[in-house]
């Protein structure tokens, strides 16, 4: 019987090697799965290179991930958002990489990872700092960039409900990265608000099918960052 649910969140991220590429959801509260990445910080796996819509906030989550100085580059869209001070201090020492792509490239780029496409050509970053070193071709006279396809050793991924097979749903905008980043990753570690048993998720309505699911953790009552920061707390 296919079951791939672990007892506890240090089970969940067990394995998660130094120099790793991490995929971590977010897009707001609803994707970014703060339990996972606090084992990981837990775990302390260093020099990872972690992908994401932007950097955390605040000194938990994924802001305290790279406070911890477990990551060594950063990929993503948003480097300094609201209550953002971890990343840019330790950038403008030199102390962390940062790869900046445009946010609909991002994910173009995670999804053709997933789905095999090594590139593609997008008329984003044209004629910018971002297309430096890239190759630019014209069709019907317009210009466009290579950009390559994103894959990850792991995926942290943050779900409403969860069978055992890892069959998913999702609750608003943890949709808008969670679906890719667990096709695009070698193995994809998801945290479930709701455990619901075989059968229970219409099949219409399934997001990301049990295929692409290797590991889920419930967490019953996940914490949110925005709560965090405003308390002022800290991890660990």
């Amino acid at each position: 019987m296919i079951d791939k649910r672990v007892d506890s969140v240090a089970q969940a991220v067990d394995g998660i090697f130094n120099g790793a590429t991490v995929m971590i959801g977010g897009f707001g509260e609803a994707g970014s799965p703060i339990e996972l990445i606090h084992a990981l910080i837990d775990l302390g796996a260093k020099d990872l290179i972690v992908v994401n819509n932007n950097n955390g906030s605040g000194h938990v989550g994924l802001a305290a991930l790279i406070e911890n100085e477990q990551v060594s580059k950063m990929i993503c869209s948003f480097p300094r958002t609201a209550n953002s001070t971890v990343f840019p201090d330790l950038y403008h020492r030199g102390d962390i990489e940062l790869e900046l792509v445009p946010q609909g490239t991002l994910a173009e780029r995670i999804r053709a990872g997933g789905a095999g496409i090594p590139a593609f050509y997008t008329a984003t970053a044209v004629g910018t700092p971002l297309a430096e070193a890239k190759e630019v071709r014209n069709f019907d006279g317009r210009d466009y960039v290579l950009e390559q396809g994103l894959k990850a050793d792991f995926a942290l991924v943050k779900c409403a409900r969860a069978d055992r097979y890892g069959n998913l749903v999702y609750n608003k905008t943890a949709r808008n990265f969670g679906p890719i980043m667990a096709m695009a990753a070698n193995t994809t570690i998801v945290q479930t608000g709701a455990q619901v048993e075989v059968g229970e998720i219409d099949a219409e309505i399934i997001v990301t099918p049990g295929i692409f699911v290797d590991r889920i953790v419930t967490v019953a009552n996940p914490v949110h960052e925005s709560r965090l920061v405003n308390d002022g707390r800290t991890y660990p």
